[in-house]
């Protein structure tokens, strides 16, 4: 199956496919979609369909395609009409009905995905909408169930926070999703900017990421060049990727296999990676035919999708976390001091004051350290709790807490309060094992456990003034 000289010769291709079968069984591998998945039926064959557009486009802008690759891209096109004065503005509307008037039907590869039970959230880096037309005619009959989402640098959209218990997939536009406006990436400029606006803590759709991270990533056919396939998947998994992770990513692209630079890379810094020298389609095509033939669910149509949908229905689906609004305040503290902390709770309830913590830390590993970490850079109040309890552990989760939330009042003006530590009991200030900047705070004592109401009308007062710094509603 590999070819001679290609990174696929390390791989068991037996042990890959049922490994890569049983994790799409468990609904735990996310699909990314490239362009060499999209073609377009041209008599008996089919043809790039962006490599089609890129022609058309050409003409319209009339760009002399002699002057351009064989392979012409819409990139090429792009700095071949700005490179004579032409206005990149003018191209987006220009592709918008030139993408109409081709009106193109999803390809049997994309059909192919689209029966594939196991799949719930697709990820396009294309701009059309085949995969949702796909997804709509292989499990719906036609009927347009598939939610489609996207992001651009200008405006975001997430993943709903209950999106697994609807039984609509989802297609999320990376890169944007075709429109008039310039909201869609057409340049490699476009792909560079999208790609920072990813990075964006205001702008990131933080429910999809949080997807990527904890799920392996299946990418077919995106023809990264070599910078932008490391950059993709830094972004995606938001963690050096040489850090120990169960999560895979499997890149299916020939160019990539042959990229001796790219392959060295994953070899030596993205051990969960794996690059696959295969044609795209004809991945597709053996995954659908194993998946079929190994008996799972590829029955989707409006009438034999309904058993399958009341069978998903009748399991019982967990609530999800409590998620953490901006601008709240965030309590941390040893397990052993829940019992105070849960007074202190009380009383910011009291007070009005938003508040989030952890009562059971179930989630484990990178999803949680995630989790808090967005969330203390969003919260507009950081409570360490300080106790003989803290003192004696000199090891345990509240300390990365600590240490985060030090980070960040590096960054805060003097003059903002961002961390209150509060004490339970008699430990010392000046005695306490804590970061230096908690030292130069006011700290807060509860009397018997409790407080006695100044404190958390303080930090009411420092949450408001938060909110209205930040634009957030109160």
């Amino acid at each position: 199956m590999p070819e001679q000289g290609t990174m696929e010769e390390q791989i068991d291709y037996e042990e890959f496919w049922e490994e890569l079968l049983a994790d799409i069984e468990e609904h735990r591998v996310v699909p990314v979609i490239g362009p060499d998945l999209v073609t377009l039926s041209q008599g008996d064959e089919d043809v790039s369909l962006y490599g089609c557009l890129a022609r058309r486009l050409a003409d319209k802008l009339r760009v002399d395609l002699a002057t351009l690759p064989d392979r012409v891209t819409l990139n090429d096109v792009a700095s071949a009409f700005v490179s004579r004065g032409g206005r990149r503005e003018e191209m987006y509307p220009k592709l918008r009905i030139l993408l109409r008037e081709l009106n193109p039907a999803p390809s049997d590869a994309l059909i192919k995905l689209a029966s594939i039970g196991g799949f719930d959230l697709f990820v396009t880096l294309m701009f059309d909408s085949l995969m949702v037309d796909a997804l709509n005619e292989a499990r719906f009959a036609g009927d347009a169930r598939a939610l489609q989402l996207a992001f651009s640098p200008a405006r975001a959209d997430d993943l709903p926070r209950d999106w697994r218990r609807a039984e609509s997939p989802i297609v999320y536009h990376l890169l944007g999703k075709l429109s008039a406006a310039p909201e869609y990436a057409v340049t490699d400029e476009d792909v560079l900017e999208f790609v920072t606006s990813l990075q964006s803590e205001i702008r990131r759709p933080n429910l999809l990421f949080d997807e990527l991270r904890g799920n392996h990533l299946l990418v077919i056919g995106a023809a990264f060049p070599d910078w932008l396939a490391r950059f993709f998947l830094r972004v995606a998994k938001d963690r050096q990727l040489s850090l120990a992770r169960s999560e895979k990513e499997i890149l299916i692209d020939p160019a990539a296999a042959h990229d001796a630079k790219l392959v060295s890379f994953v070899n030596n810094f993205s051990y969960g990676t794996r690059v696959i020298g295969l044609e795209p389609k004809a991945f597709v095509d053996e995954l659908h035919q194993r998946w079929v033939a190994s008996g799972r669910n590829t029955a989707f149509s409006a009438t034999l999708s309904a058993p399958l949908m009341e069978q998903k229905a009748s399991v019982p689906v967990p609530e999800p976390r409590e998620a953490m609004r901006p601008g709240s305040v965030f309590i941390s503290y040893a397990k052993e001091d829940l019992l105070q902390v849960l007074k202190l709770k009380t009383a910011f309830d009291r007070a009005g004051v938003d508040v989030w913590l952890d009562k059971d830390r179930l989630e484990a590993g990178d999803l949680y350290d995630q989790k808090i970490r967005r969330f203390i850079k969003t919260c507009a109040v950081f409570v360490p709790v300080i106790s003989r309890n803290t003192e004696r552990r000199l090891e345990g989760y509240f300390r990365r807490e600590w240490k985060l939330a030090a980070e960040r009042a590096q960054g805060i003006a003097e003059q903002i309060p961002f961390v209150l530590p509060v004490v339970v009991d008699d430990t010392q200030e000046y005695a306490a094992s804590v970061p230096e900047c908690f030292l130069a705070a006011q700290w807060t004592r509860l009397v018997n456990g409790e407080s006695q109401g100044d404190f958390e009308m303080r930090v009411a007062s420092i949450v408001d003034e938060h909110r209205r710094r930040e634009g957030l509603a109160a």
